[in-house]
This record gives C-alpha cells, sequence and structure tokens, in this order.
C-alpha cells in the first residue's frame, strides 16, 4: 500500500483538517489486510506522495435551467485543482443556451448529448471524458453542496478508501424535511442492496459518490437511467473496494421544483439490486482481469497514463 499522499493539503489549499468528531466517516467493505480483487489500484494509483491531485466533477443536467448556473459555480468556487464536465442530455429547456454561454469558463467542458437517454447515459459519457485522479458525481439541481468536497476527499486522500459515498442519513450538517415515502423508500432500496452486497451503507442512493477514476472507468456502466446507483454500488462491492462513507447535508427539492425520480425508477432499482448483485462468478472474473492488468502494468512499467482498469 501507498503511504497517504502528502499532496492532500495541498489539494486543500490551507484548508484545516475537522476535527475528529466532526468527520463522522464509516468504513465499508474489507481493510488494507484483506485480499482485494483490485491490489494493484493502491499500489499504481495516480494519487501518489507529494503530487498534487486533480479531481474530475461530472455533471449530468436535464431540465436544470433554473439551476446549472449556480451550481456551476458553486462548483468552481471550491479551491480544488479541477476540471468540471457537464453532460446536457438533451435538455428541452434553457440549460443548453446557459451552457453555451458559459463555453469560455476555465476547466469547464460541456458535452451535449443529442438524445435524452437518462442520468445513466449521462454519467457514463462524463466518467469516459475525465482526466482527473479522483472522479466526483454533482447533481445539478443545488440538492448537494460542493462545499463538502474536503470531506468527500479525505478518505482517498488518507489512502482509507478506494470510493467514498455522501450519506444523508449518517450525521451531516442541515437536512430539509421533505417526503416521507421518499425516505422510506431509500431506507428499503438500501437495505435490500445491503442484502445482496453484504456491505452495511446507509445510502445506496446519494447523489455524491467519488471514485478513484481507474476504478469507476473500469466499471461498464449498463443503466441508462437511475438505475445506476444499484448497479456501481453492486459492481464496486464484486471489485471488494474499499468503501467509505461521509455525513452531509441535503436540501432536497419538490416536484414542483423540479424533482424528476419517481416509483417506476424504484421499481427499476429494485431489479437493478437483484440483476447486479455480486456473484462468485463476477468476483472471479474482476479478480482475473485485475491479475491480467496487474502483471501488464508490472510488465511495461508505470506510465504517466496509469493502469488499465477491470470490466466488471
Amino acid at each position: 500500500m501507498f503511504a497517504p499522499p502528502r499532496g492532500s493539503r495541498r489539494l486543500l489549499r490551507g484548508q484545516k483538517d475537522a476535527p475528529a468528531d466532526e468527520q463522522s466517516q464509516q468504513g465499508h467493505g474489507h481493510d488494507a489486510t484483506t485480499k482485494n480483487c483490485l491490489p494493484f489500484f493502491a499500489r499504481h494509483s495516480h494519487c501518489r506522495r507529494g503530487q498534487l491531485v486533480k479531481i474530475s466533477v461530472v455533471i449530468p443536467a436535464y431540465n436544470e435551467a433554473a439551476t446549472i448556473a449556480a451550481l456551476i459555480d458553486s462548483v468552481a468556487a471550491v479551491p480544488i485543482d479541477k476540471e468540471i464536465i457537464v453532460v446536457d442530455d438533451c435538455s428541452k429547456d434553457a440549460t443548453r443556451s446557459i451552457l453555451t454561454g458559459l463555453a469560455g469558463m476555465v476547466n469547464l467542458r460541456v458535452i451535449l448529448h443529442e438524445r435524452n437517454s437518462g442520468k445513466g447515459a449521462a454519467l457514463r459519457t462524463g466518467f469516459a471524458a475525465a482526466t482527473g485522479d479522483i472522479v466526483i458525481i454533482q447533481d445539478a439541481d443545488l440538492e448537494y453542496d460542493p462545499k463538502e468536497y474536503p470531506r468527500l476527499l479525505q478518505p482517498i486522500l488518507d489512502d482509507k478508501a478506494d470510493v467514498v459515498y455522501g450519506s444523508r442519513f449518517s450525521g451531516g450538517d442541515s437536512h430539509r424535511v421533505l417526503y416521507f415515502w421518499h425516505y422510506l423508500g431509500n431506507r428499503a432500496l438500501t437495505l435490500m442492496s445491503n442484502l445482496f452486497t453484504n456491505l452495511n451503507l446507509s445510502d445506496m442512493e446519494t447523489c455524491y459518490k467519488v471514485f478513484r477514476r481507474e476504478i469507476i472507468q473500469g466499471i461498464q456502466i449498463e443503466e441508462d437511467r437511475f438505475g445506476f446507483e444499484p448497479e456501481v454500488t453492486a459492481k464496486i462491492a464484486a471489485l471488494r473496494c474499499r468503501i467509505y462513507e461521509v455525513g452531509i447535508s441535503y436540501s432536497g427539492r419538490t416536484y414542483d421544483e423540479g424533482k424528476k425520480i419517481g416509483w417506476k425508477d424504484g421499481v427499476r432499482a429494485v431489479w437493478c439490486i437483484v440483476k447486479y448483485r455480486p456473484s462468485r462468478r463476477r468476483i472471479a472474473t474482476a479478480a482475473r482481469q485485475s491479475r491480467a492488468s496487474a502483471a501488464a502494468l508490472a510488465h511495461r512499467g508505470t506510465s504517466s497514463a496509469g493502469p488499465s482498469a477491470p470490466q466488471v
């Protein structure tokens, strides 16, 4: 395992570490001593000692004209070296024209889908375009606060985690009080996902998911809509990644304010939990691909582009 990168402090540009009682981080999955399907990620990660780390913020957007400009400003204001990748999923409102007006912004890249394909499809496009060392998913609706990036990044920078979930139900700051049945549905889906993955997540459906880039680019995303959440959770469980949760704030919105997920997406999520559940075959396949990638990397030597990651 590599040592915690000293560049983490330079990444956060002088921000102080939070007190221990404020960090409320919960580890999941396998620790550093566990036989891991992805041992080469830790040995050959881009996040190396003393190096600056670059973050890719991937933002899927569909009909978010009311919030997209403010959201991009909020992300840009976070004092971290980053690129912002916005994937417009063929919006029908003014989202595209707003993004066109921001096209000259430093470190902003806008990708336009020619047809509406769904959040999962937009994320798939954004992940493929990412060049940073760490990838963060950010919704375009201002429900999640970019100021919390440092807290989300810290477990990876400390070499404790490969993947971090921001949990709306595990501490954090203020939360807007909204729909009881949405809350109950989220908890039920998380419980069902945990039963199949053997994780103990508190919020599987959260937007805030943070990955080492080589991990997320090595996962074949099949779901085009909101089924992405249970799919990616099952696949990182199959890869036996080190997963942490960090408590976050949440400012949910109503359907009148533009909330899009519905009961049909919940039904699809149940199907995805079952469909993508980790199996011995999937875990064995991931292990074989991990060993093959590690052997190929060792043969050719470490390159600046980093290792190729297994497909799941």
